[in-house]
């Protein structure tokens, strides 16, 4: 069966066994059914509160925040200033009250990489369910549930080259977890519905290639972003790349000009045809300061400064030469120092 195929692949490649992955929507859809699912199941037992960290993509911090609707009991560790998870304020916060801590592995506006399987160990330590976001790590980093000891992990299908609209959730087996829905069997109760078999076949396959080409096609775009911000910090001495001194993911760069604003350089780079963010890609175009740097103390002018690019598997070196070239330029306009150049398309 094409569908149960697709669930042994998605497994290989997590290093799952196929009956611990279950397919959704997409990575918002697993990250509710890992927050809400679990609390829901757990708060019976004397565990009513949830762990997790200020920097989260929304769908965790709304699925939590309807936890605490509900009753639950909301805590966000410290980061540092390199937008790490504070061990010590982890341990503080990840007692025997707590249903869940969820930490994402890669955060997707500044690429750092948080220490999952450290945090994991700490909190199984505890009896407290882990679970991670790993939509931005898929495909980045090596992801193996036989050795890195999560409860839940969260994937996305059209982050990794899949159909838009499929993701999958992994659930370690033992773990007891209440689904969203109701009203079907599918999915041994845990995801109740008709599945999408096609968009099943396409993320299992989308997977396997992201999996197998991981070292080359990383160790490509960690090249282009390095050159990309030395370039820009050769012509912009002063502008600040933020978590610089962190493990980064390779395929994301978070970069303020102090003296400009978001709004301004976003509107001048696309009529230029280079689209970046002001802080997740999800939310392209959008000029509010990015929560992810105001978390880990950025100051409100830097963090309403940044601006966000994402490299993918089309993106090239011409294109990084020519938002190397453009970007100083419409630096130096926003600061009032010289004319803008003449829009162009980068091309894919």
């Amino acid at each position: 069966m094409a569908l149960e195929e697709a669930r042994e692949r998605v497994a290989g490649c997590l290093g799952a066994q196929p009956d611990e992955i279950c397919f959704t929507s997409g990575g918002t859809e697993s990250d509710n059914l890992a927050l809400l699912g679990t609390w829901r199941a757990r708060r019976g037992e004397g565990r009513n509160a949830i762990v997790s960290t200020p920097i989260e993509h929304k769908a965790v911090l709304a699925a939590v925040h309807q936890a605490v609707r509900e009753g639950a009991e909301e805590r966000l560790c410290r980061m540092t200033p390199d937008c790490v998870v504070d061990l010590e304020s982890f341990d503080g916060l990840a007692q025997d009250d707590v249903a869940i801590a969820s930490v994402m592995w890669v955060n997707n506006e500044i690429g750092t990489i948080q220490p999952i399987e450290d945090l994991a160990d700490r909190a199984k330590s505890r009896g407290v369910l882990f679970h991670t976001d790993a939509v931005q790590a898929f495909g980045k980093l090596t992801i193996d549930a036989k050795t890195v000891p999560f409860d839940i992990l969260s994937v996305s299908g059209h982050k990794i080259g899949a159909p838009k609209g499929c993701g999958a959730i992994f659930i370690r087996r033992g773990t007891v977890i209440e689904p969203l829905f109701h009203g079907g069997t599918q999915d041994r109760g845990r995801r109740p519905g008709t599945e999408n078999v096609a968009a099943a076949v396409g993320l299992a396959r989308a997977a396997e290639l992201v999996v197998s080409e991981r070292e080359e096609e990383c160790s490509r775009l960690e090249g282009l972003r390095d050159h990309l911000e030395r370039a820009i910090l050769d012509q912009v001495p002063d502008a600040i790349v933020h978590a610089r001194g962190a493990r980064r993911a390779p395929h994301i760069l978070s970069i303020s000009v102090p003296g400009t604003d978001s709004e301004s350089l976003l509107m001048a780079l696309d009529l230029q045809g280079i689209a970046c963010s002001a802080g997740s890609a999800c939310q392209s175009g959008s000029v509010t300061p990015s929560h992810v740097l105001t978390a880990c103390g950025v100051r409100a002018d830097i963090a309403g400064a940044a601006i966000r690019m994402s490299l993918g598997v089309l993106t090239t070196e011409e294109s990084i030469t020519r938002v190397a070239d453009v970007f100083p330029v419409l630096v130096r306009k926003a600061r009032g120092f010289a004319p803008a150049p003449r829009s162009q398309v980068v091309p894919a």
